[in-house]
């Protein structure tokens, strides 16, 4: 198998079905340290952890190894970086959604493109090789998620309250417990391989699960929600 390429799934498994998303950016100083990271994470996508070596980072830069560890220490700390700067890029980008003009709707859908835009550029593959050889890094993953999802959903559903498009008798802080359980749930390498999903396709049903329960009829009707709300279900009697 040549690097890059996806292991055969085992037996009794569903196939991976690799996600075409771009890779988003993430916000990096035009410095030789930002420039590293940027590099690192084209290889790092592409080659996932275990294909990433500081010979090759150092020929895609035309750059010594030397020089490299001027800047960070080893390939864990570039991949730590890497997380630590996707994740305020994330907040960056939605706190500028939620201070911006609008009203829930154009402002929910905004939210959930970039969160499903970032969640796209992680392939299954490449969040089950970070799992099995560095294990603190993926644990990394699941901590942005710990920090992000409360501060970001917590101010979505607080601006859905106020415009009447989302429930205001739901517990707050244990919608947003039960939504990070579920999204590192759904986005662990065991659950999608046997979903045969890839993270993103995965963030996205999960959703359709859970907005269906949180908006109120008004939120639903001015969403993609409302005309699949209104289908008739073929499973129904």
């Amino acid at each position: 198998m040549g690097r890059g390429a996806q292991p055969a799934p085992c037996q009794g498994e569903r196939p991976i079905v690799t996600d075409p998303s771009p890779l988003p950016p993430i916000d990096l100083d035009d410095t030789p340290a930002g420039r590293i990271l940027a590099t690192a994470r084209a290889i790092l996508v592409r080659e996932r952890y275990s294909g990433l070596t500081m010979d090759a980072l150092a020929f895609a830069l035309g750059m010594s190894k030397k020089t490299i560890y001027v800047h960070f220490p080893s390939k864990e700390a570039i991949v730590s970086a890497i997380i630590a700067a996707t994740g305020a890029t994330i907040r960056r980008r939605i706190t500028a959604v939620m201070d911006g003009p609008g009203g829930f709707p154009d402002k929910f859908e905004a939210v959930l493109g970039i969160i499903a835009g970032y969640f796209g550029a992680m392939r299954p593959d490449y969040l089950q090789d970070l799992q099995r050889h560095a294990p603190q890094l993926y644990r990394e993953i699941d901590a942005l998620k710990e920090h992000n999802i409360p501060l970001v959903f917590r101010r979505v559903l607080a601006f859905g309250v106020a415009q009447g498009h989302v429930r205001a008798d739901i517990d707050v802080t244990f919608l947003i417990e039960y939504w990070l359980q579920v999204i590192k749930g759904v986005h662990d390498p065991v659950v999608l391989n046997r979903t045969g999903l890839t993270p993103r396709a995965a963030f996205e049903k999960a959703l359709d699960l859970f907005i269906r329960g949180v908006l109120t009829d008004a939120g639903r009707a001015q969403s993609r929600w409302g005309e699949s709300a209104a289908e008739p279900d073929p499973q129904s009697p």
